[in-house]
């Protein structure tokens, strides 16, 4: 069985990709749109070119399309994009990482069936919570790139998410009011390490803060792919 996979870098595609493995899935290429619109309903924006990286560290083909990122409008762009993957790489499923997000699972669900494809959501309906533990306890190495959430300052751009600040994120969702897994858009992730890479990792030479005052953006100037030495991340 083969299945391509809506990628972004994230932590929810990227497990999505795990996920599909366990289930036999042979996965024939990754797809990745680069939208103009930072703002997109459909897309993860915050450092998506760095998903070029993160495809060669799963040693996956990766499909890269284009789109201005207008609300509906670019569901047909990522249609094109996914039916040019098909032809170039032939699979019968797609697989998305969205959790919880009905207006993304339906609209992707649309796109499959106009593609002729079977579609899967792995980690819809998990428990957010136990799933941001899992993910650290099975060795995934991410820091958020974007935060726009109350209770999220500064302070979390560009941090490695490990058990203590897994334990944090969840004391403040349930103060603040706000997904665990960040899936309502309150931040946005990129794996650096995790068992899916086997021979290099990502590391971020240059970056900086942009900070508004309640939301902010870690813009990665350089990135590299290094050799994994040991399952100790150092950035």
């Amino acid at each position: 069985m083969k299945a391509a996979v809506l990628y972004s870098g994230g932590k929810d595609s990227t497990y999505t990709i795990d996920l599909l493995r366990r289930k036999s899935f042979e996965i024939s290429c990754l797809i990745t749109l680069f939208s103009e619109n930072q703002e997109s309903y459909m897309l993860h924006t915050a450092n998506i070119e760095l998903v070029q990286l993160s495809a060669k560290a799963l040693q996956i083909p990766l499909v890269i399309g284009r789109t201005k990122g207008n609300k509906e409008e670019e569901l047909e762009d990522i249609k094109r994009t996914v039916l040019d993957a098909k032809v170039r790489y032939s699979f019968d499923m797609i697989g998305c990482g969205g959790l919880a997000s009905n207006y993304q699972k339906t609209r992707i669900e649309r796109i499959a069936a106009d593609c002729n494809l079977d579609s899967a959501a792995p980690l819809w309906g998990i428990d957010q919570k136990r799933y941001m533990t899992s993910l650290v306890e099975q060795g995934y190495h991410f820091v958020l790139t974007s935060v726009s959430a109350a209770g999220l300052d500064d302070g979390w751009l560009g941090k490695n998410i490990d058990e203590k600040s897994v334990a944090e994120l969840v004391r403040l969702s349930e103060k603040y009011s706000f997904n665990p897994a960040l899936e309502g858009g309150e931040g946005e992730t990129l794996v650096l390490d995790c068992p899916l890479f086997q021979k290099e990792r990502l590391k971020l030479v240059e970056y900086r803060k942009n900070w508004n005052g309640y939301q902010g953006l870690l813009e990665i100037t350089q990135a590299e792919l290094v050799p994994k030495i040991n399952p100790v991340l150092q950035v």
